[in-house]
């Protein structure tokens, strides 16, 4: 005979199940790993040797359990992390207290991850604010070389003397970097209409120049724009690279050989915002007008506009293979930066045609229109640059994130383009 009892615990265990909310892993906060050798502006530091290293990374959307992804991408030997924690971020190096968390990898505190590969922690239950600052401490023993890394951060990494001081409320002694070390992503236990748009860019996307410690990209100022209206959480990670172009490495990965890691394995992703493009046609300026007579790495590396809308082609169709819906940026107006050209100029007006004419991308977000000086269309606003003619100012960030249309990129994910 049956058991009462029993059968009503496994009445309520599924009753419960039915009415419980579905949850999933989203990003809240990811960056593009790049080669030390490639990063812009070049790094201080080179090698740490048995010290910890804060790292803090600014989440976009909260959750109440957490987990990280570090990466070895560009390591020759395996990396060693002996201890790693999470924990919200109070000020500078500080952590909120009672927010510390360790990490653990399969169960133990730590993990050799083989060169070139990623891994990922246990999830830990952390109950994460919106548009919070995160630190994430490492401990590495030993000499290790600083190989993977990713420039141009918002906020300061923070180096301690030797020792493992991975859960200290503060760092002692610490030295002060701008870097990210390893880290390529965090994300959090979202409800399931919780999703995340994918920023792929150049230092446009990236943030450089704008001011220190103001997490003042487009991207983040974008972020806060979609956690201030109602609706399901969305976030905004930033996958720009400082010196990025589409067709050819250099300074760091090229747009197609990174954007299976940088945007596809991206979790909870719905959308993927291009921009990018301006450097494959400066770039080779640069070399072909070295002064010094040697022509230099990127000389012969000069792209048409049909080649780059041949790129711009791959990113759409790849992302739409994985039902992502895929947004167009148009090149911001760049004479009066350094490796400007009339060409370049010609061949950034045909590219910008075409994102706002081909009906090729799901639709299109205007930058250059916001950007550009009217009585000067190949100029940016004076007003709206960090004045180098090339990348904007915060106001010019601001400006930009504001002219996204926040119904436009939430459509459905995966739907075709009308």
């Amino acid at each position: 005979m049956r058991n009462p009892f029993v059968f009503s615990l496994a009445i309520a265990a599924a009753l419960s199940a039915q009415t419980k909310p579905a949850e999933h892993w989203v990003g809240t906060w990811a960056t593009a790993p790049q080669i030390a050798a490639s990063a812009i502006p070049a790094q201080t530091l080179t090698a740490v040797h048995g010290q910890s290293i804060r790292m803090i990374v600014p989440a976009t959307i909260g959750g109440h359990r957490v987990r990280v992804r570090f990466s070895n991408i560009y390591g020759k030997q395996p990396l060693n992390i002996a201890s790693a924690h999470i924990a919200i971020r109070k000020e500078k190096a500080t952590l909120v207290p009672g927010s510390d968390r360790p990490l653990l990898f399969g169960g133990r505190p730590g993990f050799a991850i083989p060169a070139g590969a990623t891994a990922l922690t246990d999830a830990v239950d952390l109950d994460v604010p919106d548009l919070s600052d995160l630190a994430v401490t490492v401990y590495t023993p030993g000499d290790v070389d600083l190989v993977t890394v990713h420039r141009t951060v918002p906020y300061a990494a923070y180096v301690s003397e030797a020792g493992d001081f991975t859960a200290a409320a503060d760092f002692p002694n610490a030295t002060e970097q701008r870097s990210w070390y390893w880290l390529e992503g965090v994300e959090v236990m979202a409800p399931m209409d919780a999703s995340a748009i994918v920023a792929l860019g150049d230092s446009i996307t990236d943030g450089y120049r704008d001011t220190p410690d103001t997490n003042g990209s487009w991207p983040s100022v974008f972020a806060k724009r979609l956690r201030d209206r109602p609706g399901p959480k969305v976030s905004v990670l930033n996958l720009g690279i400082s010196g990025n172009r589409i067709l050819h490495d250099g300074i760091g990965t090229n747009a197609l050989a990174r954007f299976d890691t940088d945007v596809l394995a991206q979790p909870g992703a719905r959308a993927v915002i291009v921009l990018e493009g301006t450097n494959d046609f400066g770039l080779p300026a640069i070399g072909r007008n070295a002064a010094n007579g040697n022509p230099g790495p990127y000389a012969k590396e000069e792209v048409s506009a049909d080649d780059l809308i041949v790129g711009l082609r791959q990113i759409i169709e790849r992302a739409r293979a994985h039902g992502l819906k895929v947004y167009g940026g148009t090149m911001l107006p760049f004479e009066g930066a350094a490796y400007f050209t009339p060409e370049g100029e010609a061949k950034r007006q045909a590219v910008n045609q075409w994102i706002r004419t081909s009906g090729a991308f799901d639709a299109v977000i205007d930058f250059d229109a916001v950007m550009r000086d009217p009585q000067h269309p190949s100029k940016m606003v004076a007003g709206l640059q960090s004045g180098d003619y090339l990348h904007p100012n915060n106001e010019g960030y601001k400006l930009m994130a504001d002219s996204v249309d926040i119904p436009m990129v939430l459509g459905k994910p995966g739907s075709k383009k009308k």
